[in-house]
């Protein structure tokens, strides 16, 4: 079963913040494919359906950001196999809004949430799908430039970027063949 992930941080108080864009493409792609997210299975709330041909787990940790990696290896030593694929898709201020990256390892760029996750996992092989959200003007304001919700004028920037990050997802699932995981070739 492939596991994709998606990064933010649970609660009211921070739906649709910059931060939590990786819960917000989980919720795309579950909507588009007919998969209900309401499961809670360790410390995630989770769905299970298919995409294509693959039957894929769809996981929301329900930790808080710095610590998402006890959400999400429970869930990879539960249903990942040594060919499935992982993907964590999260937030990323080092990309311009709107931009998306697709990485197969390395390090976490700063992350908390990808530096738990890696720290966990005790490896940096799996692949993230990166979200640009901007960075703010100053360093001091980072925090509360991820914690806060996308401005009216980025509205339309947001949606487009989570419909090509759904549409990102789907083709890597469609183009995924045995061997997978951090074997994956991305273009």
């Amino acid at each position: 079963m492939d596991i994709i992930v998606g990064l933010g941080n649970p609660g009211q108080r921070y739906r649709h913040h910059r931060h939590n864009v990786g819960y917000d493409v989980v919720d795309a792609l579950a909507d588009r494919h007919g998969i209900s997210v309401r499961h809670q299975e360790f410390e995630a709330v989770c769905g299970a359906g298919r995409i294509g041909t693959h039957l894929v787990l769809l996981a929301k940790p329900q930790t808080f950001m710095n610590v998402s990696g006890e959400a999400v290896v429970p869930l990879v030593r539960r249903y990942l196999r040594r060919h499935d694929l992982l993907v964590v898709v999260h937030d990323d201020i080092d990309l311009p809004l709107g931009k998306l990256r697709l990485k197969e390892q390395g390090g976490d760029a700063g992350h908390r949430g990808i530096r738990s996750i890696t720290q966990c996992l005790q490896s940096d092989e799996y692949l993230r799908l990166r979200l640009g959200i901007g960075r703010p003007s100053r360093k001091e304001e980072v925090i509360d430039y991820v914690l806060s919700p996308f401005s009216t004028e980025e509205a339309d920037a947001r949606r487009v970027m989570i419909d090509e990050a759904v549409k990102r997802l789907e083709d890597l699932l469609n183009r995924a063949e045995a061997p997978m995981g951090g074997n994956v070739t991305t273009t």
